[in-house]
């Protein structure tokens, strides 16, 4: 500081956490300063990846994203959730060409004919940039997947195809794992923690999109429904794609029949089979007025 600066009364007082870093790393070379033990605590990877580091590691990962976001100015959000496995319509003739035996023919074959919800997921993120709505300086309705490949590939190229940002939460897998090349890289983020992932799809929602998928859509999706079910979360729009999937799959009236959940809960959510379908029920929802 100079003398002036000494005598601000704004001024802080102590050093930023990156100037310490930076004096440490210019301190004398010994035996002491040379032993993990001696490093700043925040500095420290093998400290912080400790199991009694486990609740600091939670902090970090709910902060980052939600700052990070914060500065992008990203107010709220419509999430989309899908299958990983569901191809491209231009690569669905590859999937059905590699299938051998008779059973990878059929599984080849169902995911081929869901090829369509690819492009309807990238048709919606594309409704929804272009709408472009901005409320106290936040931008509304950014489009936000899981970042992986198939219906999560749809959304984020979507939304690039009108020349809009978009995000992409990652999650660590024991197999390879990357964003695809639609996610907005300063909106790209990786967690370790399926908790805190799932708990940032939904703070900023204000739509979901639903697309035919397996555990991890379905996970994802029944808590949306428990959340809001319960109370927890205020209504917003569940748009549910592809009812001849999920009728297959899910015997949704037989949940009502057996009363384990009430009929109305029916209602939480939307079916729809197309973007403009789904985007309508969003702004008679929000009464929104654009296109």
């Amino acid at each position: 500081m100079t003398e002036k600066e000494d005598k601000d009364l704004t001024q802080r007082r102590f050093y930023k956490a990156e100037q310490e870093a930076g004096f440490a790393e210019q301190q004398a070379d010994t035996i002491q300063t040379g032993h993990p033990a001696y490093q700043l605590a925040f500095r420290d990877t093998d400290f912080l990846l400790r199991d009694e580091l486990r609740p600091v590691r939670f902090q970090l990962e709910l902060l980052k994203p939600e700052m990070l976001l914060e500065e992008a100015n990203i107010g709220s959000t419509l999430v989309m959730y899908g299958s990983a496995r569901i191809p491209s319509p231009e690569k669905a003739d590859a999937l059905l060409t590699a299938a051998v035996t008779e059973d990878q023919k059929k599984v080849a074959e169902r995911l081929a004919d869901k090829a369509k919800y690819y492009e309807e997921a990238r048709k919606l993120a594309r409704l929804a940039s272009q709408c472009a709505i901005v409320e106290k300086g936040m931008r509304q309705f950014v489009v936000c997947s899981g970042g992986g490949p198939s219906i999560m590939e749809a959304a984020n190229r979507g939304a690039a195809e009108v020349g809009a940002e978009s995000l992409g939460l990652n999650i660590v897998l024991p197999h390879e794992q990357a964003p695809n090349r639609y996610v907005t890289p300063r909106l790209s983020f990786q967690f370790h923690y399926f908790a805190l992932r799932k708990m940032h799809f939904l703070l900023r929602a204000r739509a979901v999109a639903v697309f035919p998928g397996g555990f991890g859509t379905f996970d994802e999706f029944f808590e949306l429904l428990t959340l809001i079910q319960t109370g927890k979360m205020k209504p917003i729009p569940i748009l549910l794609y592809g009812r001849e999937f999920w009728e297959r799959v899910v015997n949704f009236k037989a949940l009502a029949e057996e009363g384990v959940i009430n009929a109305k809960d029916l209602d939480l959510f939307q079916w729809c089979e197309t973007a403009d379908e789904g985007w309508s029920h969003v702004q008679k929802f929000y009464n929104l007025d654009c296109g």
